[in-house]
């Protein structure tokens, strides 16, 4: 048995080390560029904050390495694109949780370096009560998203399958869809409005409104889609309704993380309520067809 170092100098510890110091300049970088674009002051104050702690971590393996390393440009651009796109509160945290488990510590360095395992566990716990911190507008109206976006789902899934066996025709269930989830939008966004308006909370009726109607619209789109370029409606069918599996499966993702809630569960029940809606809208459009001899 080949016995552990017990000098965290030791050359058989420097790949181990030279990987924790890049993984701590590149999150102070990443840290630091979007903070640098983050209108909101208390948020770029947290960011800040958190930047110059991994900056204090690098100091602390470069003890060791007694060297200088360059930050990992490749992830340093995805997680700040991504927080353009996604937002910072979800990219933090999908990052972390990343960025932590890449850096389990190596069996070397716990035998050379007794209190790794605490350091670590102390830059985890405080990292996650900063990032908590963050107050982003986006995640304050999560629930006016999941309004529209769950309505759409639900709805439209169970609207294209009733119409894909009551009418057969691609394009008149692509027409028909898309007169449909245009009044839906309009209808949802307003009725937020109303209900944000009456229970006077502190989001803006406005914003709510608008962030509904624009989720319900853009998933329509997204579910209609497949009518508008195949002539078979039921290929047709099946793409819209892998469509609505990816985007129950990504959004569900989205809010796991950024929320930190169950995934699975959430995203199963989801899963079961927008077909299970379509199977009876499936068995009610072939009724229709039948019982009144729909011919299109």
């Amino acid at each position: 048995m080949i016995p552990m170092p017990a000098d965290p100098h030791d050359p058989r510890l420097l790949p181990a080390l030279l990987s924790s110091q890049r993984a701590e300049i590149t999150e102070h970088h990443i840290y630091t560029k979007i903070a640098f674009v983050t209108r909101d002051p208390k948020n770029r104050g947290v960011l800040e904050q958190i930047a110059a702690e991994e900056m204090d971590h690098y100091g602390i393996w470069k003890r060791y390495t007694r060297q200088d390393i360059a930050p990992d440009h490749i992830s340093l651009w995805f997680y700040y694109l991504m927080a353009r796109i996604l937002g910072i509160t979800f990219t933090l945290k999908l990052m972390e949780s990343v960025e932590k488990r890449a850096q389990a510590p190596d069996p070397l360095l716990r035998a050379a370096i007794p209190e790794i395992d605490a350091m670590l566990s102390r830059e985890e716990e405080h990292e996650k009560k900063l990032i908590a911190l963050i107050d982003e507008e986006r995640l304050q109206y999560m629930g006016s998203v999941v309004l529209g976006l769950n309505d759409a789902l639900v709805e439209f899934t169970g609207m294209l399958a009733g119409l894909t066996f009551a009418l057969q025709n691609s394009q008149i269930i692509a027409v028909a869809g898309l007169i449909t989830g245009v009044a839906a939008s309009l209808s949802m966004g307003s009725s937020e409005y109303l209900s944000q308006k009456s229970d006077g909370g502190t989001t803006d009726p406005k914003k709510a409104a608008i962030y509904t109607g624009f989720t319900y619209m853009v998933t329509v789109i997204l579910l209609i889609l497949p009518f508008l370029v195949l002539r078979s409606p039921y290929i047709a069918l099946v793409l819209t309704l892998l469509g609505a599996v990816a985007v129950i499966f990504f959004f569900t993702y989205y809010i796991a993380v950024a929320k930190d809630l169950p995934f699975r569960s959430r995203f199963m029940e989801m899963l079961a309520i927008s077909f299970g809606i379509a199977a009876i809208s499936f068995v009610i459009g072939l009724a229709i067809r039948l019982v009144l001899n729909v011919n299109v």
